[in-house]
């Protein structure tokens, strides 16, 4: 992640254990110094990022798979049949961000909150897997599915697929392009998928192959040993004849005889697999490495095609025993297998005198995958050769193991090797000397120190890797901000090429607009991309706050002012766009945040209990009176007087003040207000076993809970408004699914309900709306019902008795948020995988 605040180390190994089973299976799985940026917030920032990816694994997931935590696997393909059976009513959505993102823009270099001039240059969402078939790349990406680049030019190929989330792409002999549907990487929206699909007209069309084997399953990777295809899986390794779509898959290595043990969960996650050159597919080697070890982890191999494998006893320095996450990759010519091992101990039990780490190793052996095993690297090794880590206190190289590998080989130099971690290493000596070839970022790096400031530094690419390609002599690589690429001759440090141009692919978990000079600058929270800002008439759109961004509040009035999230209800607020010069002094952002967890101070009370992603809303009656939530309702109107754009907060006093405790152990997942009259939906706990929600309000004069019905579901509550100027209206949207899908008959029926009366009574007005996970809803002024979920967009004319899909063109990634546009003319939809988008309100 590019940033993460002073993090809560809350994540133990039974969250962890948990975490596995709603991801694989559900089926959704300081002061500035010369260059302009203060490095010791860019340390603590970075500083434990394995809890607050995890948080936010966790988070993201359970939403989507409480109250059991487990979810059938036809669920997803479920309401997409649904979604198709009903009719399209509305034109056609508009896309808003074709634009290029900047993350590098000048004039937007806050010296604390930006990340503007760490190097990564325009940037699009996380990719996941890479192709190279001749001139032609394939790119999978987390929730905005495939996309293929020829002659410089970059197309969506599956916009209308049920899925748009990716864990791999694979070309064959034939040219045939196999995609597999569920990212690999366990992450905060890793959705699961709904098996492999293959196309033998470039992407034209798909088609699935096999039945439902790998329905619900994250596949990470697919190779061929001539007329067979084999996947990696959640649910293990399978294979497929190459040259058909027919027939089932065949499980070929799916243990069944591990048992549990003291408290380890079970897993036949298969993270790689690789075909040992020159034995004509006869010898195959996998590795069942779930991140948080398991009775069955360690390296399986097969002397005899898949028709039966076995457990390795490993040799060397290798310890399998505490094998979590691998990846391995044989040299073309089979004389070395090497593998990168993240340790299931560290990541259970992380500590910072272990190097803020939870890698093992980088392992090579001449001799096959039993080894013995000899050690090439570990995280000192790797920050010697020029990380941009190597400073950092609790945070160096291979501290998001679990989360962003991979390993490669030059395949005419079997001494000639990639690892991707949070960073790209090359060695060319088989080990003996690594380089940072792609450094986290260019803050604090020798070539930030000279005259140029950062201007000084050549581009860097993003961090974060999960994807390589090597086709020819050119190197591709995917990470959580695109695809860059380089020479295959080339060993200096730096040197990529930016290949992010058309790559539309930015996961939004919310957006806002607001008016300026020529029509409405619009602003979006994104996963790893921070706050990216879209100002009319201009291209391409920046960056003005980097990190993780989330919730955002516009002015309807001003588009330059705005308040933004980092994480944990850490909020910051610009009044002049976000311009600034990066020079001492030049904040444009200040820090107004209640949250125990704020950066610049800790605020007396402060609050501990924020979600990763927290919601903070204006009241619709006095847009200078904000609400938001952690556990504890907060309202910047001390003394009885809304502060709106003069909210300030600090160590010894802040405007916002409590009005409202969810519970202990709560957390607050969506809020509304008009006219002082507010209503806060919370959650706790808020994952599978013991899963509760509610909401608090302080409608009638009174905080108190709501006494929800036993016909309301006990799910998530993701979406909640209030009528304007009728604070006794509301609706509320719930996430997951219905309990036909589920294990838990509390998770009961509907997506979407209304009290008339401030929520004594409630009345489910789903209709015929898909049963999908629900995120948004707005009551539009002619008093239709528009409400955004996993599945598409959705509108109902006659207040939920039936329901239409809405507009045409919108892509089939998750829609995380909708907004009215200042003047009420049209509709914002926030995707998370495939930009913001627009269409007239109806």
């Amino acid at each position: 992640m590019w940033k993460a605040h002073r993090r809560r180390a809350r994540f133990g190994a039974a969250t962890v254990l948990a975490v596995a089973g709603v991801l694989v299976a559900s089926s959704l799985l300081a002061a500035a110094d010369g260059t302009g940026k203060s490095s010791e917030r860019k340390l603590k920032e970075a500083g434990q990022g394995i809890f607050e990816v995890l948080e936010a694994a966790e988070q993201y997931a359970d939403a989507r798979t409480a109250p059991s935590g487990l979810v059938d696997p036809g669920a997803f393909s479920g309401a997409y049949l649904e979604a198709k059976n009903l009719p399209t009513v509305g034109g056609p959505w508009t896309e808003v961000t074709p634009n290029r993102y900047d993350s590098d823009a000048h004039g937007y270099r806050d010296p604390v909150w930006s990340n503007s001039g760490g190097g990564a240059g325009l940037v699009s969402g996380r990719v996941t897997a890479l192709a190279a078939d001749g001139s032609t790349l394939y790119a999978g990406t987390a929730d905005g599915g495939v996309w293929k680049r020829q002659t410089g030019t970059w197309t969506p190929l599956l916009d209308d697929s049920p899925t748009l989330s990716i864990g791999a792409v694979a070309v064959d002999s034939g040219h045939g392009l196999w995609v597999g549907t569920g990212e690999a990487n366990t992450s905060s929206d890793s959705y699961a998928g709904i098996g492999i699909l293959f196309s033998s007209d470039g992407g034209a069309t798909f088609d699935r192959v096999g039945g439902d084997e790998l329905q619900n399953a994250l596949v990470g990777k697919i190779i061929f040993d001539g007329n067979r295809a084999i996947a990696a899986t959640s649910h293990g390794l399978y294979s497929h004849a190459a040259g058909s779509i027919a027939g089932a898959w065949t499980p070929i290595l799916k243990p069944a005889s591990c048992t549990a043990s003291g408290g380890t969960a079970d897993t036949v996650y298969v993270s790689d697999v690789a075909i040992k050159p020159g034995t004509a597919g006869q010898v195959i080697d996998a590795v069942i490495g779930w991140r948080a070890g398991s009775n069955c982890n360690g390296i399986y191999e097969s002397t005899n095609g898949g028709a039966s494998f076995q457990r390795l006893v490993v040799g060397g320095a290798l310890n399998a025993k505490d094998l979590g996450r691998t990846s391995i990759a044989w040299s073309a010519d089979g004389s070395r297998l090497y593998s990168i091992v993240q340790s299931a101990s560290m990541f259970n039990h992380p500590r910072t005198d272990q190097g803020g780490t939870i890698l093992q190793g980088i392992y090579v052996s001449t001799t096959g995958a039993s080894g013995p095993w000899n050690k090439i690297a570990e995280w000192r090794n790797l920050a010697n050769g020029g990380s941009a880590l190597k400073a950092g206190r609790g945070y160096h190289p291979g501290v998001q193991a679990w989360y962003n590998q991979f390993i490669a080989v030059d395949p005419g130099d079997a001494n000639h090797l990639y690892v991707g971690l949070e960073e790209v290493f090359e060695s060319t000596d088989g080990g003996g000397k690594w380089t940072a070839v792609g450094p986290y970022w260019n803050f604090d790096m020798p070539c930030s120190t000279g005259p140029q400031g950062l201007d000084g530094c050549p581009m860097t690419t993003h961090p974060d890797q999960h994807a390589i390609a090597i086709q020819g002599n050119t190197v591709f690589i995917g990470n959580d901000g695109g695809v860059y690429s380089r020479s295959r001759t080339n060993h200096a440090q730096y040197g990529w090429t930016n290949l992010n141009d058309g790559l539309r692919t930015l996961q939004y978990y919310y957006a806002d607009a607001g008016p300026v000079t020529g029509g409405d600058a619009y602003w979006g929270g994104l996963q790893d991309n921070g706050e990216s800002l879209l100002l009319p008439n201009t291209t391409p759109m920046v960056s003005p706050f980097g990190g993780d961004g989330g919730d955002t509040l516009v002015d309807h009035t001003n588009g330059n002012r705005a308040v933004v999230e980092y994480v944990d209800l850490d909020m910051a607020l610009t009044t002049n766009g976000g311009r600034s010069d990066g020079s001492p002094g030049s904040n444009s952002f200040r820090e107004i945040s209640p949250s125990c967890f704020a950066f610049t101070y800790v605020p007396d009370p402060c609050d501990a209990l924020a979600r990763f992603i927290a919601p903070f809303e204006p009241d619709l009656a006095n847009p200078n009176r904000w609400i938001a939530g952690g556990q504890f309702v907060w309202i910047n109107d001390p003394n009885g007087v809304a502060k709106g754009w003069d909210t300030t907060c600090g160590a010894s006093s802040c405007d916002w003040q409590i009005r409202g405790d969810s519970g202990p152990g709560h957390s607050i997942t969506q809020v509304a207000m008009s006219n002082g009259t507010w209503y806060a939906a919370w959650c706790g706990p808020c994952n599978a076993p013991g899963f509760a929600r509610g909401i608090l309000t302080n409608a009638g004069g009174t905080v108190h809970q709501l006494a929800l019905p036993s016909s309301v579901p006990n799910r998530f509550i993701q979406g909640l408004i209030v009528e304007k100027n009728h604070p006794n209206h509301a609706f509320v949207v719930f996430n997951g699914f219905s309990r036909r899908w589920t294990n838990d008959i509390s998770a009961g029926e509907g997506h979407l309900f209304e009290t008339t009366d401030s929520g004594a009574t409630w009345t489910d007005i789903s209709g015929d709306l898909p049963d999908a996970p629900g995120d948004d809803v707005i009551l539009t002024a002619s008093g239709k019902l528009v409400v955004a979920t996993d599945m598409g967009v959705f509108i109902s004319a006659d207040h939920g008795v039936s329901w239409a899909r809405f507009g045409t063109g919108l892509p089939n990634a998750s829609t995380n948020d909708l907004q009215l546009s200042p003047d009420g003319s049209h509709i914002i939809a926030a995707t998370h995988g495939r930009g913001l988008w627009t269409i007239p309100t109806p």
